[in-house]
């Protein structure tokens, strides 16, 4: 498995741009709330125990996973997902409880990805998940990544994964202009 350094560098390879990174900062978060919302409507209970409350379905067990997949990268922006992930599967749930369908899922979705890509114009740049898919999962990892350091968090991992961005987006560019 990748490192939290490889991944964030790969990401932050296509994610240079501040303009595209503000757009992700609100294309990742509806397409997140959009998916965990979908998930939702996947009519199987893992676990149930009336009792306590407790109700693992298919969104639950999803973020379960990938918590614990962010927790083995990183542990601290695995907790600030925790705390980000918490309130989307409580959000969603209640949503689709009280007639949030489909059509609100998906066109929630189609906005995010539209402001994904409206970033990508700024970059110049594809989406890291055209390559590897495993990007779709790295995107918000990256997102609190950058949130951290803009409040001052994990300097010495900004500092070692912005030198291997930049030498994989010149490796792009140069491979872009030799297939041109």
């Amino acid at each position: 498995m990748k490192s939290a350094v490889e991944q964030l560098a790969t990401y932050k390879s296509v994610h240079l741009n501040p303009n595209n990174i503000r757009t992700h900062f609100i294309g990742v978060p509806l397409i997140i709330w959009s998916v965990f919302l979908m998930l939702n409507f996947i009519p199987v209970n893992l676990l149930s125990l009336p009792n306590l409350y407790i109700n693992v379905n298919v969104a639950s067990a999803f973020a379960i996973g990938t918590l614990i997949y962010y927790f083995i990268l990183h542990k601290g922006l695995a907790l600030g997902l925790t705390i980000f992930i918490v309130p989307v599967l409580i959000t969603t749930t209640l949503a689709a409880q009280h007639g949030a369908g489909w059509l609100v899922a998906i066109a929630v979705f189609v906005v995010g990805w539209a402001i994904q890509f409206i970033g990508h114009k700024y970059e110049k740049a594809k989406p890291a998940f055209i390559d590897d898919l495993n990007q779709l999962l790295i995107g918000p990892f990256f997102l609190m990544a950058e949130l951290y350091f803009m409040l001052g968090f994990g300097k010495e991992l900004e500092e070692e994964i912005t030198p291997i961005a930049w030498d994989k987006r010149r490796a792009l560019e140069a491979k872009k202009r030799q297939t041109a």
